[in-house]
């Protein structure tokens, strides 16, 4: 009879612990584990990040990532299933529909910085990249200098139209400074001569040119508005269960040799839907960075060991 109530204590305590746990969940963990479903915010055009194939469906290195992410988060809950939902986001809105709840993780290619940590949170880091422009190869502007009194287009919402704005009137330059709603229409800009230059990323500059009419007609600046900054897959702030959890699922991905395979996917192959290949082999910092995992969003903390 003692053996009997004894063991009625252990189950009941067993019961008990679950229940706290099942409560203990709060945040984005607590709504994907009621919901069923995580969504995912993806851009258009962000090649080869997040993008659209020629099924519309979105494919890309941070969209790899964030399935990543997903397989994790349905462990963690254990799930049978999860859902996966997809919401499309631009420069501007990619911020207001995280922190609305709209979307649960951001895969795209958003750069870490203190400015935008006030509002979001970043996971480890994913890519380095520098602010460049591009232009027509005809019109030979190889320096920012080049670009004074030129109307000049750049992405509306993004730090690289901060950067050209700031440098604009630091330099007294004059540029017609033109925001654009995304990538693809502000290289289309360039493309029909409406502005002479393009200020973005320059790995997705390179991008854009490489998926040109014409790639041999453009060229990329040497000359940039930044010293190499950091992406990051973004998740809404004061959330340290789901952050704790995304951070070991990146840090795991990047240092099991995996993110390597990604990077190569995605950089170093064709990559749909015009089997483009932007044969960017990894950088030194970016491959210290996949062996010791950070989200910080200062550029000089990402220099190669």
């Amino acid at each position: 009879m003692k053996q009997s109530h004894l063991w009625g204590l252990a189950l009941a305590a067993m019961f008990c612990a679950g229940s706290v746990r099942a409560e203990e969940l709060t945040g984005t963990l607590k709504t994907i584990k009621e919901t069923g479903a995580i969504t995912l915010g993806f851009r258009d055009s962000s090649i080869p990040f997040s993008y659209l194939d020629d099924n519309q469906k979105p494919v890309g290195f941070a969209m790899d990532i964030c399935y990543k992410i997903v397989d994790a988060v349905k462990k963690e809950l254990k799930l049978d299933k999860l859902e996966v939902k997809l919401n499309p986001v631009t420069s501007s809105t990619r911020i207001p529909l995280l922190a609305n709840g709209t979307i649960d993780l951001e895969c795209g290619s958003t750069t870490n910085n203190a400015e935008r940590e006030k509002q979001v949170a970043f996971t480890n880091t994913h890519f380095l990249t520098a602010s460049r422009f591009v232009s027509k190869k005809v019109n030979k502007l190889t320096m920012i200098d080049d670009l004074k009194g030129k109307p000049v287009v750049s992405t509306s919402g993004t730090t690289n139209i901060k950067q050209l704005t700031e440098a604009n009137a630091a330099r007294n330059l004059g540029i017609t400074v033109i925001p654009a709603k995304d990538h693809a229409e502000a290289f289309l800009m360039v493309e029909t001569d409406r502005a002479a230059a393009f200020v973005m990323d320059d790995i997705l500059l390179a991008s854009l040119v490489a998926g040109s009419k014409d790639p041999s007609a453009y060229v990329i600046s040497k000359d940039e508005f930044s010293t190499p900054e950091p992406y990051g897959i973004m998740l809404r702030k004061d959330d340290p269960a789901f952050k704790k959890l995304v951070d070991a699922a990146t840090a795991a991905l990047y240092t099991s040799g995996e993110g390597q395979k990604l990077y190569d996917k995605w950089f170093m192959q064709k990559i749909p839907p015009k089997g483009l290949n932007l044969n960017t082999p990894i950088a030194p910092a970016l491959k210290y960075e996949f062996a010791h995992p950070s989200d910080s969003p200062d550029p000089a903390s990402y220099k190669a060991m």
